[in-house]
Parts: C-alpha cells; structure tokens; sequence
C-alpha cells in the first residue's frame, strides 16, 4: 500500500510541475498574441522611440533606439548637453559630461547587463527558452483592482524578473526585479507599463513609470518608428580624440 500510496504521489507531482510548465506557456503564448504575435514582433528590425524622461518635474528630450539583433543607443538631453549610453553587441560605453569629460567610457560589468537586456528588441519573453531564460507562473492575484497573472523570469544572466500580465487583455502592466548597486546592496526596481498604442501590428507602451527606493521617473513617448534606416556606426564607441 506504501509503494502503491508513493508512486500515486509522484504521478501527482510530475503532472502539477506539467500543468504548471503548460499554464506559464499558455499566458505567454497569449501576451504575445496580444500584442500582435510572434511574426509581426520578429518583423521589427528597427525601433526609434521619441518622448520625454521625466524626473521632479523636470523633462528631459529622450531617443532610444534599437537594432537586431543586439544594438541599442539611449540619447537624454540635459542643459544642452547629450547623456549617451550605447551597446553594439560587443562593446557598452557612455557619454556623461556632467561626470567631468566628454568622451566616451567604457561600461562596468554591471552597467553592461543593464544595457545588453535593454538592447534585447523583444524582451524576455518572446523566444526565452532559446535566451536561456526560464518560466513558471506564480499564480494568479490582484493588481490595484484588475486581476493579473504573475509570471517568475529567470534569466540567463543570473537575475530573476516578475513579470505582471493583465488576466484580460494579456498585456504587461507590470515588472520588479532586484538589482545590485556597485556597493553591494539591493535595490527593487518597479516598471509600469501602460498607454498601448499600435505601430505596425504590434503594440506598444507609450507610457512607462520606474520606481525604486524613494525615487522614480516617468517615460512618456510620442512617437514611435519601426524598420526605417539606421545607421551601426551610431552603436559604436567613439575612437578617443586622445589617440
């Protein structure tokens, strides 16, 4: 009876770890669907995005832009001076005159991280189990009064992401992820994503709001340009003026 009892016990687990795996699956499935499905997504070669980075009050001109497969370029304008950071598969490197000199500094090891998710033009999702990445679902809960879908990203690189996905329209509306900062602490950062518009087939946000800590910046895009020409030397490091 013990031997009969345990295996009916295992047959039990393995099909919850399967329903479970096939469940994370199909809320995937269907967020991408939402937003306009996998082969309109992957058709994007080029996204140009246009707002303004809004900070106490303050706004501040943003352009990102991104290029498969791994190229992005993040443009702020402060006091008539241009804040870069870049990535061009291989090398991530930043502009900050404010720190002191105009050329261009390599990224450290935890910045790159940042910037290389940031230059992933689908997002963890879309193809993750060819990323390396991993998913479960949590479970399902309340979200300030909408009921969600609580998706746990374990990514390749170490970190995990949980991922919020509105139980109705399937889009995300929410993210946190833990970050370490260079002196060794953690910090949550919180991302809310809302305002989706259409570009070409596929849904965007147009409004994005991060918190962490006791700060947080608001994101507000107003115009969004996909598959136009953009050129790679734009990802590249400048060569220092100094050589």
């Amino acid at each position: 009876m013990l031997q009969k009892f345990c295996f009916t016990l295992l047959i039990l687990f393995c099909f919850t770890l399967t329903t479970s795996a096939q469940t994370a699956d199909e809320v995937i499935a269907k967020h991408i669907q939402a937003r306009g499905g996998s082969e309109k997504i992957k058709a994007i070669k080029t996204i140009k995005q246009t707002g303004v980075f809004i900070q106490q009050g303050q706004e501040l001109p943003v352009v990102a832009t991104n290029k498969r497969p791994s190229s992005v370029r993040v443009e702020i304008t402060f006091q008539g001076a241009q804040i870069i950071q870049a990535y061009d598969g291989q090398t991530g490197w930043a502009i900050s005159p404010f720190l002191g000199t105009k050329e261009a500094q390599k990224l450290s090891e935890d910045q790159l991280k940042g910037v290389i998710e940031q230059a992933d033009l689908d997002g963890a999702l879309v193809d993750y189990k060819e990323k390396g990445n991993t998913i479960s679902l949590v479970g399902k809960e309340d979200l300030e009064g909408s009921p969600v879908y609580k998706v746990k990203v374990d990514k390749k690189n170490g970190d995990t992401t949980y991922v919020f996905i509105d139980a109705e329209n399937y889009l995300e509306i929410k993210s946190t992820q833990k970050s370490k900062l260079p002196n060794g602490q953690e910090l949550e950062v919180e991302t809310y994503s809302s305002d989706y518009k259409t570009v070409d087939g596929v849904l965007f946000p147009h409004a994005i709001e991060v918190k962490s800590g006791q700060g947080g910046i608001q994101i507000k895009i107003s115009k969004i340009e996909v598959n136009s020409e953009v050129d790679d030397n734009i990802f590249k490091m400048p060569v220092s003026s100094k050589q």
